[in-house]
């Protein structure tokens, strides 16, 4: 098992880690990173079943950094209310991977945006340096790429006219420049791209003029077996609203290519100061994303593969090169293994498990939750919008978005992911007045199309209830990594 070599060697590795908000995996969001895949896909593995355990920047984040599912770290959303920098969050900075790391005698660094409320002045301020790291250059709340505020090591420093994923790169080349092999350490690079408002470098605007959103089966389809939010009017969305998910995936895009310019960078410092070798580079992202599926606009929040779906490349001292591995990884994966990777043994309360890169076994069967707590009332309805009237339990509902609502307070729901080699399914339950089911098997339905939670045997939906309610009570990796026994049932 890959994840004990660090173990054996005297000599600890480094790790840098690249983490982007909401770059998908199945719109093709991979696309313009032509530096990540030359010099970090074709030299480790690439890991085609990543998802991440909530499909929202906070809750995932916190998921990363801790290893834990969202019912256990409590970060449910986007809000200080929602736990995002709130005060139980406070109390597991302690324990994440960076603290571990750091109290092994670890350099540890992080420049970037981190949780979505840090540095708010209802959160404490940019003055407080999350426990860990050593070197720190927080953003100040959400993704922007100019006009922002950084809290570099406590002090925060506003910049009006720098583009933030160049300053991140800028940063990093200067901590690596000052890195020796005498001591380990650890970065995580926290860049905007490609988050909303979607804006690229000068030097990238353009560069992708002719290309428009992927049009799947399922883009701009008016669906009327999903949960009411996705088949909430217009649905179909109007024509007028294509030029505008076109721009939008574009520009996604070009935002991303500032972020492929800064990998090839750090490669290039890590091999130029002798360090290339015994460092694991991972690249992710924190969600997906959709633009235009079952007629919703360009957002993530919801529990299909556009949005739950994660790009995941990592290489290093060990790692077979140029491989593609589908065993099913979940961001609380990665505390686990990059502690493991260091030669420490993970805690048994971490919710994921570390990765083993010498599993080559197809479709490892591996069974996961995804779970997000819908927001309401959060002043996201415009009121031009009709349904303003209801904005207790609605938000994100503007003009742009032909006043289609991305989330409302019963868009809360629990999934069961399961991935085996002959089976690929989805089970999610509402929480709303009716308990409204959705089940997928994406193994004949890969587009989400046809819910088949009517069509299935009462007995095999009754064992995915009861196996939802145990993942969304499990605390620790024994328990939630084995949530049932599962039976071998195909879906015919």
């Amino acid at each position: 098992m890959l994840a004990s070599v660090a173990c054996e060697n005297e000599k600890k590795p480094n790790f840098v880690v690249i983490l982007t908000d909401d770059q998908d995996v199945v719109l093709g969001g991979m696309n313009p990173m032509k530096n990540v895949q030359r010099f970090i896909g074709d030299k480790g593995v690439t890991f085609t079943n990543a998802y991440t355990t909530s499909p929202i920047c906070c809750p995932s984040r916190a998921s990363f950094l801790t290893g834990l599912y969202v019912h256990n770290h409590l970060t449910v959303n986007n809000s200080l209310s929602g736990g995002c920098y709130g005060r139980s969050w406070k109390y597991l900075e302690t324990q994440t991977f960076a603290a571990t790391l750091s109290g092994a005698g670890y350099n540890t660094f992080y420049a970037g945006k981190y949780l979505n409320e840090y540095g708010v002045k209802a959160a404490g301020g940019p003055e407080q340096v999350p426990p860990g790291w050593k070197e720190w250059h927080g953003l100040v709340g959400n993704s922007v790429y100019y006009n922002f505020t950084l809290s570099n090591n406590g002090v925060p420093t506003y910049s009006a006219d720098l583009y933030l994923t160049d300053i991140i790169r800028d940063l990093s080349l200067g901590y690596i420049e000052n890195q020796t092999e005498s001591q380990p350490f650890l970065m995580v690079l926290a860049p905007p791209a490609p988050h909303q408002p979607f804006e690229p470098a000068p030097r990238h605007k353009g560069v992708f003029s002719n290309v428009t959103a992927v049009r799947h089966p399922n883009f701009n389809v008016a669906d009327n077996d999903k949960h009411w939010l996705i088949s909430m009017p217009p649905s179909p969305l109007p024509d007028e609203m294509m030029p505008e998910l076109d721009r939008v995936y574009r520009s996604r895009w070009e935002s991303l290519l500032a972020v492929d310019e800064m990998v090839a960078d750090v490669v290039e410092a890590l091999d130029t100061n002798s360090l290339l070798d015994n460092t694991y580079i991972i690249f992710t992202s924190d969600n997906g994303y959709h633009i235009g599926q079952f007629s919703q606009v360009y957002d993530k929040r919801q529990p299909y593969e556009t949005d739950i779906k994660v790009p995941l490349i990592i290489k290093g001292p060990g790692i077979q090169e140029n491989v593609k591995n589908d065993q099913p990884i979940v961001n609380i994966d990665l505390a686990p293994t990059i502690i493991s990777l260091a030669g420490l043994k993970p805690p048994k309360t971490m919710d994921g498990k570390a990765i083993d890169f010498n599993n080559n076994i197809t479709k490892e069967e591996r069974t996961f939750l995804v779970e997000y707590y819908g927001e309401a009332r959060d002043g996201t309805v415009d009121p031009k919008c009709l349904w303003n009237y209801d904005d207790e339990n609605l938000a994100q509902c503007y003009p742009d978005y032909a006043c289609k609502c991305q989330d409302s307070r019963n868009n809360t729901y629990g999934c069961i992911r399961r991935i085996a080699k002959r089976i690929n399914m989805k089970y999610c339950m509402f929480a709303d007045d009716e308990n409204f089911i959705e089940m997928y098997d994406l193994a004949k339905d890969p587009y989400e199309l046809n819910n088949i939670a009517n069509d299935v045997l009462p007995s095999i939906k009754h064992w995915y209830q009861l196996t939802l309610a145990r993942l969304l009570a499990c605390r620790g990796n024994v328990n939630c990594d084995n949530p049932f026994e599962t039976p071998n049932v195909i879906i015919s």
